[in-house]
């Protein structure tokens, strides 16, 4: 039996998000686009759907959203999107180093090729932004300011309203945010937050699902051109069944996430503490993070050796965020904290679910001790 540990990196997709998935491929299979009866149920169910998440988050009065294929797309509309739009106000990006690669990539292509001046922003051992630093950089050429909400590597929760109420002082910046950590799992203030992001599939919805949601005042230049759908934002014919799906994971996981969280703060308590009991233990993720997400280093042991043994046990985790791993010797986000090298060379991420049970965390703790008793140190 496997145990599975790595939901920041996927989660398996809740059975009311498979139902209406299947529901809409079989019954409601027509192009959104289309003039005819088909065509036009899909449409409704499409509008349907899109009303659902923005009430589902609180932001239907405030914010639209685009659907699109992931946060990845996401975060490249949001950033390149609104750059392009808005550069005649200033050429200015501040961001956190400790951001998702899909949002780091964008923003050093705006940079590298497009004449956008990228400034990152302190952060401290914690992970969190420096306010005096963020403070101190914003002008009036600084158009964006990106910080996400919950690091998908440590779990440090950002401070987001402090952060907004800074950048808001400057009437021609926005503020985009990376949620895929946060969206079901913890309280974000979404009304503060121009522009949005997150994927479906790391709260029971489908692959290759995603939203931006942003500001009704806001304009953006498409990135994909071809035709009309999504208000002109996203050409290309709409996933109907998987934005039906993300809306009803996301009413699903939204209706029971403070109960959750309350649970997960006991369990991450509990499993922090027999952690650390080993002696090679270095806890990374801070006392005030997501109870979802936990990273650990080793001080002997290579974390890639350690993560096979544990899934050759049966228990999946993982040691670098997967979409950064393939070729990534230390982690970023560690080194951006402050980190020992040698402890960013060595970092295990165990994710969870609210479904995860103490008795599963428990034997992972033992096959963890075993392991490290067998395995070679460095």
């Amino acid at each position: 039996m496997t145990h599975y540990f790595d939901n920041a990196a996927t989660t398996r997709p809740l059975k009311e998000a498979l139902d209406a998935y299947e529901e809409v491929c079989l019954s409601h299979f027509g192009n959104p686009s289309s003039r005819h009866k088909t065509g036009f149920d899909a449409s409704d169910i499409l509008e349907e759907s899109r009303r659902a998440i923005l009430a589902s988050l609180g932001v239907s009065k405030t914010h639209d959203l685009v659907f699109l294929s992931g946060a990845t797309e996401a975060n490249n509309l949001a950033l390149k999107g609104a750059a392009f739009c808005y550069q005649n106000r200033g050429k200015k990006i501040l961001y956190s180093p400790i951001e998702h690669p899909s949002v780091l990539a964008p923003i050093a292509q705006l940079s590298e090729r497009f004449g956008f001046e990228a400034i990152p922003l302190k952060v401290d051992e914690k992970g969190l932004v420096s306010l005096e630093d963020l403070e101190a950089k914003m002008d009036k050429d600084v158009i964006l300011v990106s910080v996400m909400g919950v690091n998908n590597e440590t779990g440090t929760i950002e401070p987001i309203s402090r952060i907004a109420r800074i950048v808001h002082r400057f009437p021609k910046a926005f503020f985009h945010s990376d949620l895929t950590q946060a969206i079901g799992k913890v309280p974000m203030p979404f009304q503060d937050i121009d522009l949005f992001s997150f994927s479906a599939h790391k709260f029971g919805g489908m692959k290759g699902n995603g939203a931006l949601l942003y500001k009704k005042t806001m304009r953006f230049l498409p990135l994909l051109s071809g035709g009309e759908q999504e208000k002109g934002l996203r050409a290309g014919t709409v996933d109907v069944a998987g934005a039906k799906a993300m809306a009803v994971a996301l009413a699903e996981v939204e209706k029971s996430k403070a109960s959750n969280l309350e649970r997960m703060k006991i369990l991450r308590e509990s499993f922090v503490k027999k952690l650390l009991a080993i002696d090679e233990i270095v806890l990374n993720s801070p006392d005030e993070s997501s109870p979802y997400v936990i990273d650990f280093s080793l001080s002997s042991h290579k974390a890639s050796v350690v993560v096979e043994a544990l899934s050759s046990r049966g228990y999946d985790v993982s040691s670098v965020s997967a979409c950064s791993s393939k070729g990534e010797p230390s982690s970023y986000v560690l080194l951006a904290m402050g980190k020992d090298p040698r402890l960013a060379a060595n970092p295990i991420r165990v994710s969870f679910l609210p479904s995860t049970k103490e008795e599963e965390l428990d034997g992972f703790i033992d096959a963890l001790k075993h392991i490290l008793q067998e395995v070679r140190p460095l």
